[in-house]
């Protein structure tokens, strides 16, 4: 088997499609010996900053000289992005033993009468399994949807952290704050550490009493005290005061003011562990939250014109992108590329859109579930704004960019429109 043939491998088993359950992933995990449980994991929910906070914990923990695994999901361009070492992705080589090593316990789980385990279980399954062969001092571990019966679930972390919760897969989580909260506070284990993003009164309700039941001492991101001291499209610098820690003038380089928020619930997770008895220095929080990137979340790529990659995928996502552009931005004449999937609430996400911007191109993002550019066009042109269709990605890029007459190109609605641009913008 080569490369190739364990990706086809791997995205072939999508056609079983999402079959919640932990079953399935718990026996294959027995199968390969249970790696998951011999691993010191951060466990990762929520809505919107998942990987923002995952990454900046990373790099903290990096920063200090720590062996880190990191597993996200989806990837904007490379299978291997979501399973990293020290920021560096799995090789080749090694995805291609991995598949080959679990392919006969999938056939066991098969044979013993569970239904076929998903992609995600297996691609979850195989991180644990890398992890552990390689000696990794931490995971951090991003859930992929939800947390109750996501596949990540089977672990017992030494931290759990729940990042910002909005509305969001409600066909599979539930169609009220409330009920999503409750899938996302699923990852809430009995006596370990929760570390909670700042959410809105009835979400946070849900967490804090299912935490109570769980035994599960909360640390607040809310009570925190922190200033921004300067804003702009090269970094934020903000001080920070929370009990008796003091930081003035940490510096991250993922910009909007949300970002600042992931970044203190990465701090206060750090110091969760360094509560915990592990070594981790001041410098090293500094040093990791400036050397912190993460692809597609207002991510400047290019300045004058200015060319702008969001993948905010909801209504909060869309909202936070439309303050950032504003706080940058101001007076500027701003084109948006936007792709999206039906299932989501496009609506809303154009007329979030159009107060920045009434000029749009539509795309078809790469996925089976895409709004197509026609579809796309016809709903922005019925709120009175300005829509080209261009089906084909890189023919939008290409086309949007050679149009001189915007200060601000700013590609969003879909990280699967975010990834093809990205590589796109590489040709070019």
């Amino acid at each position: 088997m080569n490369y190739i043939e364990a990706i086809k491998y791997i995205e072939g088993i999508g056609k079983f499609g999402m079959n919640f359950g932990l079953d399935r992933i718990k026996r294959l995990c027995e199968l390969l010996g249970n790696p998951q449980d011999k691993l010191k994991i951060i466990h990762v929910a929520g809505t919107n900053g998942k990987g923002s906070t995952t990454t900046f914990i990373s790099n903290i923990l990096i920063s200090q000289g720590y062996n880190v695994g990191t597993y996200t999901s989806p990837y904007l361009e490379r299978f291997t992005e979501r399973i990293k070492i020290n920021n560096n992705e799995i090789l080749e080589d090694d995805v291609v033993k991995l598949v080959e090593n679990i392919k006969p316990a999938i056939e066991t789980v098969i044979k013993e009468g569970f239904d076929h385990p998903t992609e995600f279980e297996i691609i979850t399954a195989c991180a644990f399994k890398y992890f552990y062969e390689k000696q990794v001092d931490f995971v951090v571990l991003e859930v992929g949807l939800g947390g109750r019966l996501d596949a990540t679930n089977v672990v017992k972390p030494i931290v759990s952290v729940i990042t910002s919760i909005s509305y969001d897969h409600m066909n599979i989580l539930g169609d009220t704050l409330s009920k999503i909260a409750a899938e996302k506070a699923g990852i809430i284990k009995e006596n370990i550490p929760l570390v909670l993003y700042p959410q809105q009164e009835e979400v946070r309700e849900v967490i804090l009493n299912i935490a109570k039941d769980k035994n599960s001492k909360v640390y607040n991101v809310s009570e925190a005290e922190y200033q921004i001291t300067n804003d702009t499209v090269d970094g934020i610098v903000f001080n920070l005061k929370f009990n008796d820690n003091t930081y003035k003038n940490l510096k991250i380089t993922m910009i909007n003011r949300y970002q600042v928020l992931n970044a203190i619930t990465a701090i206060l997770t750090i110091k969760v562990l360094s509560d915990n008895g592990y070594d981790i220095s001041d410098e090293s929080i500094y040093t990791g939250l400036a050397n912190s990137k993460w692809p597609g979340r207002f991510e400047v790529v290019h300045k004058n014109p200015y060319i702008i990659l969001d993948g905010g995928h909801n209504i909060q996502g869309v909202e936070e992108l439309v303050k950032g552009l504003k706080n940058y931005f101001t007076n500027k004449k701003i084109k948006i590329v936007c792709g999206m999937l039906k299932d989501k609430d496009y609506i809303s996400m154009i007329k979030e859109m159009s107060k920045v911007s009434s000029d749009f191109i539509a795309v078809t993002p790469n996925n089976p579930r895409a709004l197509t550019a026609n579809e796309l066009s016809y709903e922005i042109e019925k709120l009175n704004l300005r829509a080209i269709a261009i089906e084909d990605i890189s023919e939008a890029t290409e086309f949007a960019i050679n149009t001189k007459y915007c200060d601000v190109l700013v590609f969003c609605g879909s990280l699967y429109l975010i990834g093809e641009v990205r590589k796109k913008l590489k040709l070019m």
